[in-house]
């Protein structure tokens, strides 16, 4: 039979949300279970490289990869990771067990000057560092002048208070996690910015072989959030999935209906248009989810997707 531990440690990067996202999750195996559970904290390359766009530098694989390693050593026994920076395919070995319920999923406007991004003079400077949220930002308002914003969220809402932004886009889960829902000048309507595959959503990975913690912790899925989830990232990993590629997917539910969306945009040519796909269905099971997911993936490569992946391969390679 196997036997659950009575005490295992939590892997996670040292960033605020980093460890506010272990702690929760701690403070919830300690409810649950009675178990001892400890951190071990710790600085990913992810966190490091800030000079540089992560499609550049080896994609969001860079915030999970050191982490992993201490899995592997028996360092730490799971790694709690916001599932947005977490690539579609996992190392063998390791397995996301554990989807939380969901957080906002949606992306924030945060500007102490502009209530939103329609209200923004022409050529204002507005930072992210992700593709999807620029690609998007660029169909609405072609005129804006947007640049890199890499750091942790402390440090991005930093340099918009220092002047050097007009206004900044980040995920709504992390400034409400922190207690800075203040900042949220409006919450982007997903019609306008399709959030990312799992965002909002908080996994834990762990060993493929640690068969009693995976069950164990498989009791603390939130059934929609998981099957939302595997539908998205299904989208993505049909794709080729990875930071040099401006995808959007999203679900909604609609009673027991998965109303799943994805959006493709062109990685370096900003006049091409937004390819957008839309299905649903029932949906139970992982399967299912993830059906619907290829469907979803299916119908972007039809509607023209093939040429935006060929052309964010070669950004990847460049």
């Amino acid at each position: 039979m196997n036997t659950p531990p009575l005490s295992c440690t939590i892997a996670t990067r040292e960033s605020r949300l980093a460890l506010w996202q272990a702690e929760h999750v701690q403070a919830l195996l300690r409810e649950r279970f009675g178990w001892t559970v400890d951190l071990l904290g710790m600085t990913t390359r992810g966190d490091q490289i800030l000079d540089r766009a992560l499609s550049k530098v080896g994609g969001k694989g860079l915030f999970v990869k050191e982490l992993e390693v201490a899995l592997e050593e028996g360092r730490a026994h799971l790694a709690v990771h916001s599932l947005k920076d977490v690539p579609m395919e996992l190392p063998a070995g390791f397995t996301l067990c554990t989807v939380l319920e969901r957080e906002d999923p949606r992306d924030a406007w945060v500007s102490n000057h502009f209530e939103s991004v329609q209200a923004l003079p022409p050529g204002a400077k507005v930072g992210t560092s992700s593709l999807r949220r620029v690609v998007q930002l660029k169909a609405v308002r072609p005129d804006l002048d947007v640049q890199p914003l890499r750091g942790n969220l402390d440090t991005r809402l930093r340099k918009l208070d220092e002047g050097q932004y007009d206004g900044i886009v980040l995920a709504a889960a992390g400034l409400k996690r922190l207690g800075l829902a203040s900042r949220i000048r409006a919450v982007i309507d997903p019609q306008v910015m399709l959030p990312a595959a799992g965002q909002g959503a908080l996994g834990i990975e762990v060993r493929s072989d640690n068969v009693a913690l995976r069950e164990a912790l498989a009791t603390l899925i939130d059934t929609p959030t998981w099957l939302a989830v595997h539908a998205e990232r299904a989208v993505s990993r049909a794709l080729g999935g990875s930071c040099s590629m401006p995808l959007a997917a999203h679900v909604t539910w609609r009673g027991a209906t998965m109303v799943l969306e994805a959006r493709l945009g062109h990685p370096t040519d900003a006049a091409q248009p937004l390819l957008m796909a839309q299905v649903d269905g029932a949906v139970t099971d992982v399967a299912g989810a993830e059906a619907l997911g290829l469907s979803v993936a299916q119908l972007l490569r039809d509607g023209g997707g093939m040429a935006y992946l060929a052309a964010a391969e070669a950004l990847a390679a460049a």
